[in-house]
């Protein structure tokens, strides 16, 4: 039986991390798999960005976070949400950081920095990081994670590849998904907690 420093676990991204694939069993294999659809999946990346914030903007408990300034972005705010559009300044921006954060999954190494990476993009959801305004309610980012990875392997599915490397790139991205969740649920945690995440 291996031992696990569980204290460790909650100070350490990369310690975290490891553990994670470790435990879930996320290698360099599932790795390749996910790289191995870069050119396959990147000309549908922007179908998926669209999918997701047709659904965001859908309802009022997703959409309300889009109303106050965005960390970077600097252009005219909606004036309310009756007045939100998928055409606002700042939802193409919001699409923007979407689209590149799946271009950095699909062609990054997945390393200590990813970790770290996969880890900011929890934070940023939170007061923790980028503007103080953004407060997302965990269940609110458990839905988007969850519509994510449906319109991920939806996608992988329908893609012109043999069934084989279909499935080994869906379980693949299942973990990796899982990975990110956790490193978005652990500042929820700290936050109730009154503590601050490393």
């Amino acid at each position: 039986m291996k031992s696990i420093d569980e204290a460790v676990l909650e100070v350490d991204t990369v310690a975290r991390y490891r553990y994670l694939a470790e435990f879930i069993g996320f290698d360099e294999t599932d790795a390749a798999a996910i790289h191995q659809l870069a050119g396959y999946l990147a000309p549908h990346i922007n179908r998926i960005v669209e999918r997701t914030y047709e659904k965001l903007l859908a309802y009022d408990a997703t959409a309300r976070h889009f109303l106050p300034r965005q960390h970077g972005f600097d252009g005219e705010l909606p004036a309310s949400l009756a007045a939100l559009s998928a055409d606002d300044a700042q939802i193409q921006f919001r699409k923007e950081h979407l689209s590149r954060y799946l271009m950095h999954l699909l062609g990054h190494a997945y390393n200590d920095k990813m970790a770290e990476y996969l880890d900011m993009v929890g934070k940023m959801h939170t007061p923790q990081a980028g503007s103080r305004e953004i407060d997302v309610p965990l269940v609110q980012m458990n839905a988007l994670m969850g519509l994510l990875s449906d319109c991920l392997l939806t996608q992988i599915m329908e893609l012109d590849l043999d069934a084989a490397t279909k499935i080994d790139a869906v379980r693949s991205w299942n973990k990796l998904l899982w990975i990110q969740n956790d490193l978005i649920g652990r500042h929820y945690q700290a936050d109730a907690a009154g503590v601050s995440s490393g």
